[in-house]
C-alpha cells in the first residue's frame, strides 16, 4: 500500500512540547505531548517518533515540518519556523473559521489574539513579565496545597464557597493560600479561587469579541476553567478537541501550505 504524505507541526513550549501530524486534508493523524525538559531537541525527536507511530507513518512520509514556540529553533528536523501568535491563529481559525478572540493560557505566558472573518490578525497581546495566570502559577500553587496538579480541576468542581484571592502575584498568592489554609478554608474553595485569579488575570489583558476560543495546556487539563469563564463573561466559549495542540496544528497547516 502506498503511503500518504504527512505534514508536521512542532510546538516547543518552555513547559511542554507538542507535535501534530496532518494529512493533505488537514485531518489529525497523530499527536504527542511531553514535558519539554532540558533538551528541547531530543524531546521534539521523541514526540515526532511517537506521533508518526500513531499515524502509522514514517519519516520518509514527511513532506514538510514547521516548528513554533519558545524553543522552535531547537527542532533540528524542521524546515522553517513560525511565531506562536501566527500558529495559534491559524490553528484556531481552522476549527472556527470566523471572527474570533483567542485566549491561550500556556505554561509560561498568556496570549489574546483577535482575528477577523477572513482569519486575518487584527491584534494581539501577550503577558510574559509575570507568571501569574499561567500554568506555572497553578503548578506552584499545587505544591503549596500539597495537591497534584492533575487533581486541581476535580477539586475546583467541588467548591461550594469560593475563596477570592486579593493578589495576582504568584509570591503573594502563595502567602494568601497559606493564610486561608491556616484559617480552615476548604481545599476545593481555595482551588476555585486560584482558577478565578487565572481567568481574571487573562481577561484584564484585553476586551473580548462575540466569539471566544480558549486554548492551551491549562485549558486542556482544567476544563472547569472554561465553564467558569463562561459564567464570568456571559459568553459561550469555543474549545477544540485538542486545545493543547492548537499551536502545533497551526504549524502543521503552515507546513502544508508551504508545499501546496
Amino acid at each position: 500500500m502506498q503511503s500518504q504524505p504527512v505534514f508536521v507541526g512542532v510546538d516547543v513550549g518552555a513547559s511542554r512540547t507538542k507535535v501534530a501530524i496532518l494529512d493533505e486534508n488537514k485531518q489529525l493523524l497523530g499527536h504527542q505531548v511531553r514535558n519539554s525538559g532540558t533538551d528541547f531537541s531530543k524531546t521534539a525527536e521523541l514526540c515526532l517518533d511517537a506521533s508518526l507511530a500513531e499515524a502509522n507513518a514514517s519519516r520518509r512520509d514527511i513532506s514538510s515540518v514547521i516548528s513554533t514556540g519558545y524553543g522552535r529553533t531547537n527542532v533540528e528536523f524542521s524546515q522553517g519556523t513560525k511565531t506562536e501568535i501566527s500558529c495559534h491563529a491559524v490553528g484556531c481559525y481552522h476549527y472556527f473559521p470566523k471572527a474570533i478572540t483567542i485566549i491561550d493560557i500556556g505554561g509560561q505566558d498568556n496570549k489574546i489574539i483577535k482575528l477577523d472573518e477572513a482569519g486575518k490578525r487584527t491584534g494581539f497581546k501577550m503577558n510574559r513579565k509575570c507568571a501569574a495566570g499561567t500554568g506555572v502559577f497553578l503548578e506552584e500553587m499545587s505544591l503549596r496545597l500539597n495537591t497534584p496538579i492533575d487533581e486541581l480541576n476535580d477539586q475546583a468542581v467541588l467548591s461550594e464557597d469560593m475563596v477570592k484571592l486579593g493578589s495576582y502575584c504568584t509570591v503573594f498568592s502563595g502567602t494568601e493560600v497559606l493564610e486561608n489554609i491556616r484559617h480552615g478554608k476548604k481545599l476545593p474553595d481555595i482551588v476555585k479561587g486560584l482558577f478565578y485569579s487565572v481567568i481574571n488575570r487573562v481577561l484584564e489583558m484585553d476586551s473580548l469579541t462575540e466569539n471566544v476560543v480558549m486554548t492551551g495546556g491549562v485549558v486542556a487539563n482544567n476544563p472547569y476553567i472554561v465553564q467558569m469563564t463562561e459564567e464570568i463573561t456571559g459568553r459561550k466559549i469555543l474549545v477544540t478537541d485538542y486545545p493543547q495542540l492548537t499551536g502545533a496544528i497551526g504549524a502543521a497547516i503552515f507546513a502544508l501550505k508551504g508545499v501546496k
